[in-house]
């Protein structure tokens, strides 16, 4: 695993092989975080697959899209990536009404995809002392640059390109 990527983010496998993934992850140094959404078999809504990530992972943190979650997580001590889509105004409205909620308080907020504008991520920064991850469909160092220079945090790709940037 690359030596400059410090955080990975597991967004595949199942129940039965998702411990030995995170443990490959963790025996190279490196932060691992589950989404727990994407994992067959954790894949629902109930606090009972964090308990299961806890118990049975060496995981650091969860990602997920349901907000329900994070209360949870957080009393498990796991670090939080809250992951919202950006598809229009609506889904931005609705994540300044989280940003405001009690409770709902995650360590990280991801928007997709991060090569929205600029100008979003500044709004959303406004509403919301969350750091901002940007991610899906960054293709190069613009689309890095762009985020960064916007005020994300960090970047999150599966474009194996921009990770030796």
């Amino acid at each position: 695993m690359n030596g400059d990527i410090e955080i990975i983010f597991v967004l595949y496998g199942d129940i039965c092989t998702i411990s030995s993934i995170v443990k490959k992850i963790k025996l190279s140094g490196k932060v691992a975080m589950v989404h727990v959404d994407l994992i067959t078999g954790l894949n629902n809504s109930k606090d009972v697959c964090l308990d299961f990530i806890k118990n049975n992972t060496e995981a650091d943190g969860i990602i997920t899209t349901k907000s329900s979650l994070i209360p949870h997580a957080r009393e498990l001590e796991l670090n939080t990536v809250l992951r919202y889509f950006i598809l229009d105004s609506l889904a931005l409205q609705n994540i300044e009404k989280q940003a405001m909620a009690r409770g709902v308080k995650p360590d990280i907020i991801e928007f997709l995809p991060g090569i929205v504008l600029p100008k979003m991520i500044r709004r959303i920064n406004k509403v919301s002392r969350v750091p901002i991850i940007a991610g899906g469909l960054i293709a190069d160092k613009e689309d890095v640059m762009n985020a960064l220079d916007a005020g994300a945090l960090a970047i999150s790709t599966t474009n194996e390109s921009v990770w030796e940037l």
